[in-house]
């Protein structure tokens, strides 16, 4: 049985390294096999390959994506994070064409470990936001 330190540190890593470093192989160790990622609007979750071409589209489309941890808490089994996301739209992110912008968004998340890996992982970024910084959305008048 993994502690709550245990559990936040599995997060710190997956954040450095399969996001900052863009070490997506790291996701084979920190993830278990059943892995499921929940993302709103999706009607199935993305399993550990789904979640690694994800990242990939990040790295590809903000080349200098960079991650910083804002708040890590955990309870039990469970961690929530909160990030500020970073980074040069340098290629196509989100079916956008490169615009050389700097964009900064927020997301929460909450990952449920077992034995020490990810088995769960549900998350809510500011995608909208995104969109507005690349120009491909405007705000409602």
């Amino acid at each position: 049985m993994s502690s709550v330190e245990d559990n936040k540190a599995v997060i710190r890593q997956y954040l450095e390294e399969a996001w900052n470093q863009k070490n997506l192989g790291i996701l084979d160790q920190l993830t278990g096999s059943n892995y499921a990622r929940y993302i709103s609007g999706q009607a199935s979750p993305l399993d550990r390959e789904g979640q690694k071409q994800r990242i990939a589209s990040f790295h590809q489309g903000l080349s200098d994506v960079h991650l910083t941890l804002e708040d890590l808490v955990a309870e039990g089994g469970k961690v929530v994070f909160r990030i500020t996301l970073h980074g040069t739209h340098t290629g196509t992110l989100l079916g956008v064409p490169p615009t050389g912008r700097q964009v900064t968004i927020s997301a929460i998340d909450i990952a449920r470990l077992a034995d020490g890996k990810i088995v769960e992982h549900w998350g809510q970024m500011d995608t909208f936001g995104l969109l507005q910084q690349l120009g491909a959305s405007s705000t409602p008048h």
